[in-house]
C-alpha cells in the first residue's frame, strides 16, 4: 500500500502556472478521484505523482519517502490511460506480460499472475487474441490487467472510460470499483464526469483553474457544497441557480422582478445571493409558491425532466415520476426549506 502526500505543489510551464499549490493527502488504500472541468490541472497533478511531469516547487511524499526526483520505474506506481496503450501486434496474453518480460522475471514467476489476473478480470478466453479482435470494454480490461500484473502499491487511472459508449462505461465502473474492493491498493483517478467521480470515490478533490475547490465524501459535495463551482459541477441534471437581492420581507428578488421564498432568517435583507435547488429537490404542486411556464419537456422513463425559466436563469425540475405535462402549460413548484443552498453571489461562497 502507499499513502500519498502533497504538500504545495507547484507547476508551471514557462510563464504559466497551472497548479497553485495543492496540499492533500491520500491514506493508504484510499480510492481518490480528481475532477474538474477540462485544463483545470488534475490530469497534471496525476503526472507528477507517477513522475511523467517535474515538479515546480513543493514537496510529494510516497509512503513518507520524498519522491520529487524518483524515477517512475522506482514508485511502484502503475497507471492507466485513457488511450489503452496497447501493443497491436502483441496477444492479450503478450501484452500483460510485456511488463514482467522488461523487467527480466522469469515466465514460471510471471505466468501464474497473468492467468489470475485473467480470471480476475474475465479475460481468460481472450488470451491468444489480438487488441484488433477485441472491443473497446476489453481492451480496457487488458490496459487495467496489464497494470494489475504488476502488483503495485498504486494505481493511475487517467480518465480510462473516456472512449467507451454509455452502457460499457456503467460496466466498467462498476468492474473498477469492484477490483478496488479486491485489491486494496491505493487508487488515483482522474475524469471530468462527476458521475463516475460520485459512485466510485471514497473522496473526490473537486478541481477549478489550479486550485482545490472542496475536499470530501461524495454525499457530503452532494448535500453541502462549499461554493457555487463545486455545488453547479456535482450532480446530475446541474443544480438551479436564481440571483438576486434579499428583499425586507425575507424573499429573494431577481433582477428581472420575480420572487422567490428564502429559508426564514437565512440572510439579510439587501444582501445578494444565489439561491441553489437541485432539480430533484424541486416539489411541484397545484398550489406552489413558484409558477413556471414549461418550455421543453425530457420523459426519461424513470423521470420527467422539465426546462424553463426562473428568475431570469435556465431551471429544470426532476419529477421521480412520468408526469402528464406538455410544453407551455404552467406548473406551481415548491422548494423544500431543508434542500436549499444560498451562496454569497460576490464571492461564490457558501453561507451556512
Amino acid at each position: 500500500m502507499a499513502a500519498v502526500q502533497l504538500q504545495g505543489i507547484v507547476k508551471r510551464f514557462g510563464d504559466v502556472q497551472v497548479v497553485n499549490g495543492i496540499d492533500l493527502e491520500i491514506a493508504d488504500g484510499e480510492f481518490v478521484v480528481l475532477v474538474g472541468p477540462s485544463g483545470c490541472g488534475k490530469t497534471t497533478l496525476m503526472r507528477m505523482v507517477a513522475g511523467l511531469e517535474d515538479i515546480t516547487a513543493g514537496e510529494l511524499l510516497i509512503r513518507g519517502q520524498r519522491a520529487n526526483h524518483l524515477p517512475p520505474q522506482k514508485r511502484n506506481i502503475a497507471m492507466v490511460f485513457q488511450s489503452y496503450a496497447l501493443y497491436p501486434h502483441l496477444s492479450v496474453y503478450e501484452n500483460i506480460a510485456f511488463g514482467p518480460r522488461l523487467r527480466k522475471e522469469p515466465e514460471s514467476e510471471f505466468r501464474p499472475r497473468i492467468h489470475a489476473v485473467a480470471r480476475m478480470l474475465n479475460l481468460t478466453p481472450y488470451l491468444d487474441r489480438l487488441p484488433r479482435a477485441l472491443s473497446g470494454g476489453q481492451r480496457q480490461r487488458v490496459a487495467m490487467g496489464r497494470a494489475v500484473v504488476r502488483e503495485p502499491e498504486l494505481f493511475l487511472f487517467d480518465e480510462p472510460l473516456s472512449n467507451l459508449d454509455a452502457k460499457l462505461r456503467v460496466q466498467m465502473r462498476t468492474e473498477i470499483k469492484a477490483l478496488h474492493q479486491r485489491l486494496h491498493n491505493t487508487v488515483i483517478y482522474v475524469t471530468h464526469d462527476q458521475i463516475e467521480a460520485m459512485t466510485l470515490a471514497d473522496r473526490i478533490v473537486v478541481m477549478n483553474a489550479g486550485n482545490i475547490e472542496q475536499v470530501g465524501q461524495p454525499l457530503e459535495l452532494y448535500d453541502r457544497p462549499a461554493n457555487l463551482f463545486v455545488a453547479g459541477f456535482i450532480g446530475s441534471p446541474a443544480m438551479n441557480f436564481i440571483a438576486g437581492t434579499v428583499s425586507g420581507d425575507g424573499a429573494l428578488v431577481a433582477a428581472n422582478g420575480e420572487r422567490f421564498p428564502l429559508p426564514a432568517g437565512s440572510a439579510a435583507p439587501g444582501q445578494s445571493v444565489t439561491l441553489g435547488i437541485r432539480p430533484e429537490h424541486v416539489q411541484l404542486t397545484g398550489d406552489g409558491p413558484v409558477p413556471m411556464t414549461v418550455d421543453v419537456v425530457e420523459p426519461t422513463g424513470a423521470e420527467t425532466h422539465c426546462y424553463s425559466q426562473a428568475g431570469g436563469a435556465p431551471f429544470c425540475a426532476a419529477v421521480h415520476h412520468r408526469l402528464d405535462v406538455a410544453p407551455g402549460q404552467t406548473i406551481h413548484m415548491v422548494f423544500p426549506e431543508a434542500l436549499v443552498h444560498l451562496f454569497d453571489t460576490g464571492s461564490g461562497a457558501r453561507i451556512n
